[in-house]
């Protein structure tokens, strides 16, 4: 541990210990502390968890939040995305407790024939909501589950040619001069069918395949694919550069970091190729990681935006965020020098 904290420029475990949250002062006693601590179900009962628990509803969804504007746009899969992000990412909440079973199963519900997760964006292909939906399935025990394995065959077929995925409908960039209107109406119109002119020689997005790569960086078997470490390449090849796409394409969309995971930044990327055993001493990696320990803030902590198109004071507000965003990177940090 000592070691460890010799990456740093400051100390992050002083504020993570003395903070008043309880769940960020377990996690780091077990994870980066290697504590012995009492089982994970007594965080499963604290206010934030109940709090979500309360609205689900009977077929395991969570209700939409105000009127819905687009009736082919499944909100209720959106909100339950949100709220596993949660539950399981953040406080590794599992199939073990009912909720998580009943939510699981709705989500589970949404595959289509296909393999894909489909709703979010009507009736089109979503690659990176799959991706990220399925990396919360696996992590609450899923791994196994034949519909999985359905889903990462589909994810597969889906790659473009150079091994990544696109942000959007692969199928919507086979379409010529489609203009703002068109996609919106394909993305939101219940009546429009799936596009599927794949125009699979359009380069990857990285903020796609940064989401897509999380559900195959903690399956135990995909994570060690070709398919896998092609995604990987490619994706720490874009770290601080602009994407190849129009959506999320400046550069500073890596320095806003968010905890549990959402859009593609420096910190999930990083996460998904420690999980995958990468070295430190990979060039892009290092220099990643690096960045990171020049950009600490002397409280130990780090900001939640480094960002000049997403500025973010960092108030009392967003000193919650900090401390998990702080959290997850020294977990990074742990997984890449564990053998150094």
């Amino acid at each position: 541990m000592t070691h460890l904290m010799t990456k740093f420029r400051y100390n992050p475990l002083k504020p993570l210990l003395e903070s008043d949250a309880p769940a960020i002062i377990y996690f780091t006693r077990r994870d980066i502390l290697e504590e012995r601590v009492d089982p994970i179900t007594k965080l499963w009962n604290l206010p934030p968890i109940q709090k979500l628990l309360i609205k689900q509803l009977d077929d395991g969804s969570c209700p939409s939040k105000g009127k819905t504007k687009h009736a082919g746009v499944k909100y209720s899969l959106i909100e339950t995305w949100k709220a596993l992000r949660f539950l399981i990412q953040q406080y590794q909440m599992n199939n073990t407790h009912p909720a998580i079973r009943k939510a699981s199963e709705y989500v589970f519900s949404c595959q289509t024939d296909e393999g894909d997760i489909r709703g979010i964006l009507a009736n089109q292909y979503a690659p990176y909501y799959t991706g990220a939906l399925m990396y919360l399935l696996i992590l609450a025990g899923y791994a196994d589950n034949p519909r999985i394995e359905k889903g990462f065959r589909w994810l597969l077929k889906m790659r473009q040619n150079d091994g990544g995925w696109v942000i959007g409908s692969p199928g919507i960039t086979g379409i010529p001069h489609l203009t703002r209107q068109e996609l919106y109406d394909l993305t939101s119109n219940e009546n429009r069918e799936t596009v599927r002119a794949l125009d699979k020689s359009q380069p990857f997005s990285a903020a796609g395949t940064g989401m897509v790569l999380r559900a195959f960086s903690v399956h135990p078997a995909y994570k060690k694919s070709k398919a896998a470490r092609t995604a990987a390449l490619l994706l720490k090849s874009k770290f601080f550069k602009k994407d190849n796409w129009t959506s999320y394409q400046h550069p500073d969309n890596w320095l806003r970091f968010q905890y549990p995971f959402w859009w593609t930044n420096l910190v999930t990327a990083l996460d998904s190729l420690s999980l995958m055993g990468f070295s430190p001493e990979d060039p892009d990696i290092e220099n990643a990681l690096n960045w990171l320990v020049n950009h600490q803030e002397a409280d130990g902590l780090w900001k939640v935006s480094y960002s000049r198109i997403h500025k973010e004071p960092d108030k009392k507000r967003t000193l919650t965020s900090r401390l998990w965003v702080t959290l997850s990177i020294c977990r990074i940090f742990k997984r890449f020098y564990s053998d150094f």
